[in-house]
């Protein structure tokens, strides 16, 4: 019978040490599905910067309120879409890491339409129609959160108009409490606007994937795909419309 090569499990051990912890590590970093974080990841005001962003932008001072339950919920919502869209390869939904956003107010932020389609064409594909299969599911699952963040927002808005009415009614306010008050009106109406221009920009990003797409490999189900992307047009348009922030004051106007 054969004796081990004990030199040989010896430079082995390491190699297996590390595997063993890689897999350890993948299988508890913060990567959920679609690149989101996981559960176990997350804090209750994990997206209050979203409002403190959105102010510091304009040159503002963020409310020093608690979030109400509504108002955690419209920011939790309000992420995933306006993190930039792009195919998620199987590398991005393992190491994908969470990160904050710099607000379109900022001078330094620049769009650019073509990112996501340079990134779903130059990946690796088994085949064209899982190109157009990727692109389909990204507008569909937009058009899913926005109806979620929509109804909230509408929620939301409705509830500060409440409260920018009450300003007006309740005697012995602090200045703090009313600045505190007006700030947290507008972090809420810059959100629904943040949310608002990126989905305008996602809708323009969506087209030009698409009209590569149709260049590189022609098929017929692109127009399915139109369509879709037209339905998340639309819907953005008409939500712009209806909802009407508690305080369309001057910040509330900077930005395009």
């Amino acid at each position: 019978m054969r004796t081990p090569n004990r030199t040989g499990l010896r430079q082995l051990t390491p190699f297996l040490a590390v595997v063993t912890l890689l897999g350890t590590t993948l299988g508890g970093c913060a990567g959920g599905d679609l690149g989101r974080t996981r559960n176990n990841a997350v804090t209750d005001d994990m997206h209050r910067w979203l409002g403190k962003e959105a102010t510091g932008s304009v040159g503002q001072a963020p409310s020093q309120f608690q979030l109400t339950d509504l108002e955690r919920q419209m920011r939790d919502q309000a992420y995933p879409l306006i993190e930039p869209p792009h195919s998620r390869p199987l590398w991005k939904s393992v190491f994908g890491d969470y990160k904050t956003i710099e607000a379109p107010w900022r001078q330094n932020v620049v769009f650019d339409r073509s990112a996501y389609g340079k990134l779903l064409i130059d990946e690796p594909h088994r085949s064209h129609s899982s190109r157009y299969a990727v692109l389909m599911d990204d507008v569909r699952n937009d058009i899913i959160r926005f109806e979620s963040f929509y109804g909230t927002a509408s929620r939301v808005v409705e509830l500060d108009h409440k409260r920018g009415a009450s300003l007006k009614l309740v005697s012995g306010l602090e200045r703090s409490e009313r600045l505190d008050a007006t700030a947290r009106m507008d972090e809420n109406a810059l959100i629904v606007q943040w949310v608002e221009q990126c989905l305008q920009r996602r809708v323009s990003s969506y087209k030009w994937a698409l009209e590569r797409l149709v260049i590189h490999a022609p098929d017929g189900v692109a127009a399915s795909a139109d369509m879709l992307i037209n339905e998340l047009a639309a819907q953005t348009t008409v939500a712009a419309g209806s909802i009407v922030p508690a305080r369309p004051g001057k910040a509330l106007r900077v930005g395009g």
